[in-house]
């Protein structure tokens, strides 16, 4: 005799328990791609083995942690390469070393300097 047609409650058993059995096989890949993350494990009550719920469950959490994880690790890194650019920008911005090591002098200072240099050699000839 035939089994009598799955009720929509046994589909939805059916349904978790393939889910259990690609998990305890390691294939979380397809089981995601299988809805996952969309099924509440709780709702199958007793139909589904507690081993099977729990496994459901904690495969789900396991997964939504890591997810959180992987997007606070990318706003992470964006924020890091935002500050750099950033910086990067207002090195671009400032002047080079040289630059703001040797500020022209005023005329009436470089008057005084070519003055004092001349005064300076004099001296030191004999």
């Amino acid at each position: 005799m035939a089994p009598p047609p799955a009720r929509p409650h046994d589909t939805a058993t059916l349904a978790l328990a393939r889910l259990a059995a690609l998990l305890r096989d390691g294939d979380v890949d397809a089981a995601i791609e299988a809805g996952l993350m969309d099924v509440d494990a709780d709702a199958a009550g007793d139909a589904l083995p507690a081993a099977d719920r729990a496994l459901l469950a904690a495969t789900q959490a396991r997964l939504r942690r890591a997810w959180r994880a992987r997007e606070r690790h990318r706003a992470r890194q964006a924020r890091l390469a935002r500050i750099a650019a950033e910086r990067e920008a207002r090195r671009a911005d400032t002047p080079s070393a040289d630059a703001a090591a040797k500020p022209p002098l005023p005329p009436a200072a470089a008057a005084a300097l070519a003055r004092a240099l001349a005064k300076a050699s004099r001296r030191s000839k004999p």
